[in-house]
């Protein structure tokens, strides 16, 4: 899972993945959950196919939410489980899917099982050939019935990252609670962001669902620059 990922400057979006804010709006440099991030879905109002640049809330808001202030974390989705969760899988049926840009994201490595290793060392992750990120996520509008107020929002999709190189090292261990050691890698569940590559932009916003589930899947180890955040200083 992710929690904290960094944006790219407007230009760069705009130049990157040809997308127009229809309203102008400011987002946060640094996200965390619930923060004003910028998103990048198939517009709206266009009969043919264009992308439209948005803001909204990380952690997306379902249809069926009393309020937009959630009780329960949505920044992140399983790819696994859209068709099945409640807050994810109308946007998923209905096809609201979006590229969700990033300069850098986070994740904290924990090293190999050691009873005396207890904190983690946080590693940032960057392309390899200097371009930003664009990750998997699903989009929803919420309206507020009480205000009539309008909530755009997103989640950033993750998949099982079991046995990759350098993801598969990422997060706490999971422990056996009977021995204390940490399971099998197979009865572990390690997670990664999903990289969307441009060529694929256009299947994965406007394509249809067979072909947006296949671009659910990991990505190489070589197109990450990842390494400690102090070593990045």
């Amino acid at each position: 899972m992710c929690n904290r990922y960094e944006a790219p400057p407007r230009s760069q979006i705009e130049l990157e993945w040809a997308a127009r804010q229809v309203v102008e709006q400011d987002w946060d440099k640094v996200l965390f959950p619930r923060g004003r991030g910028a998103f990048i879905r198939r517009t709206r109002d266009d009969s043919g196919y264009s992308r439209e640049l948005v803001t909204g809330q990380w952690g997306l808001i379902p249809w069926f939410a009393k309020e937009a202030k959630l009780p329960y974390q949505t920044n992140n989705a399983r790819s696994e489980e859209l068709a099945a969760k409640a807050s994810f899988k109308m946007p998923w049926a209905r096809g609201q899917r979006c590229i969700i840009p990033a300069e850098t994201f986070d994740e904290p490595y924990w090293g190999p099982y050691d009873a005396q290793f207890k904190k983690c060392e946080w590693w940032r992750f960057r392309r390899a050939d200097g371009r930003p990120w664009g990750l998997a996520g699903l989009w929803n509008t919420w309206t507020d019935k009480a205000t009539g107020e309008v909530h755009e929002s997103y989640t950033m999709l993750t998949i099982n990252a079991d046995g990759h190189p350098l993801m598969g090292r990422m997060h706490k261990n999971e422990l056996d609670p009977k021995t204390k050691k940490p399971l099998p890698l197979e009865q572990q569940d390690k997670r990664s962001v999903i990289p969307i590559e441009p060529a694929d932009v256009d299947a994965w916003l406007a394509g249809t669902q067979q072909e947006a589930q296949a671009l659910l899947r990991l990505a190489p180890v070589e197109i990450f620059d990842a390494r400690a955040v102090g070593a990045q200083e």
